[in-house]
């Protein structure tokens, strides 16, 4: 059979110009007007620079961006550009770039300089937090996620920081962590504003409306148990200066924390006197040394008939060991 009208080989062949050449599709043209976009102060040379080094950075390109950003850095000094805001960001941006790449360090140099230009910039600020706690250098990184929730409290990723670093720092410092923390600076009023006024999404208004519900709620759980540990650690503490009276307050607000530890199933010690509630309690640790209620009632009755600090101390040790 004759090939059809307009094949070649038996094959069809669609729309073929004179002469035989086929035509060949041109291919998409890549949009790049993105890479002109103003940027800042910057001039339009600068202002690619960085475009380019966003894109790649998006796009997963750390180490390009990184270049870009450089770039874009040296130009301004070679130019003698003086906008700290465009510089900030620039040194922000490479900052990121850096903490992809596990440069800690360097991601906390460039967050230094950005900071310099622009004192209270959140993004170096959490950035830097997150470099520091990479670094294991946990007080640093603690006043950074807390001067970053003064300046933007619904920023869930410090809240989760901050929960975790307080764990961590207390089974690092002990009971006087906070006195080991670095001063946390207190950031302008006029400078919070200014972070308030920026509009916020649905989902960012939702996230802080839940956040705030669970906060006037029960405490998290590994929250209620770092409190509690936090202060049996200084009840110990007090109780080794001499302290009695001071570590007795310690150990009763773990109690309030923890009732189960030491729950009172029975309405005998609520009917009898002091003396008779001591007596009873003797009794039955006579029976069962180790029994918590027997010397949790009996540290309360010690309490009613005034007995010295010091006797209830060593109750409450053996109630919370």
């Amino acid at each position: 059979m004759a090939p059809e009208k307009g094949a070649v080989n038996g094959t069809q062949r669609e729309n073929s110009p004179a002469g035989g050449q086929e035509k060949k599709e041109d291919s998409p043209a890549v949009d790049t007007s993105y890479l002109d976009a103003p940027a800042g102060a910057l001039p339009p040379h600068l202002a690619r620079l960085k475009n380019e080094g966003n894109h790649l950075f998006k796009h997963g390109q750390f180490g390009d961006a990184l270049e870009k950003y450089t770039q874009a850095i040296e130009g301004c000094a070679e130019a003698g550009i003086d906008s700290p805001e465009d510089l900030c960001i620039l040194y922000s941006n490479r900052a990121a770039c850096y903490l992809k790449e596990g440069n800690s360090t360097d991601c906390i140099q460039d967050c230094n300089k950005a900071l310099e230009l622009q004192p209270y910039s959140l993004k170096p600020l959490l950035r830097r937090a997150m470099a520091y706690e990479s670094l294991e250098r946990y007080r640093k990184a603690y006043v950074d996620y807390k001067t970053v929730l003064q300046l933007d409290t619904g920023i869930q990723a410090a809240h989760d920081s901050i929960h975790r670093l307080t764990k961590m720092l207390i089974e690092q410092d002990g009971p006087e962590w906070r006195q080991k923390l670095p001063e946390i600076p207190v950031v302008p009023l006029s400078v919070q504003l200014q972070h308030r006024e920026k509009p916020i999404s649905i989902e960012q208004a939702q996230a802080r409306a839940a956040r705030a519900a669970q906060e006037e709620g029960e405490e998290q759980p590994f929250l209620k148990e770092a409190h509690f540990t936090l202060l049996k650690q200084e009840g110990n503490s007090l109780v080794k200066k001499g302290h009695f009276q001071e570590a007795l307050e310690k150990y009763s607000e773990c109690l309030a924390i923890k009732p189960d530890e030491c729950a009172l199933h029975t309405n005998r010690y609520e009917k009898t006197t002091q003396t008779d509630a001591r007596q009873d309690c003797d009794s039955a640790l006579q029976l069962e040394p180790n029994n918590k209620k027997a010397f949790y009632r009996r540290a309360l009755a010690f309490k009613g008939l005034q007995v010295p600090a010091r006797p209830l101390i060593n109750l409450f040790l053996v109630i919370l060991r």
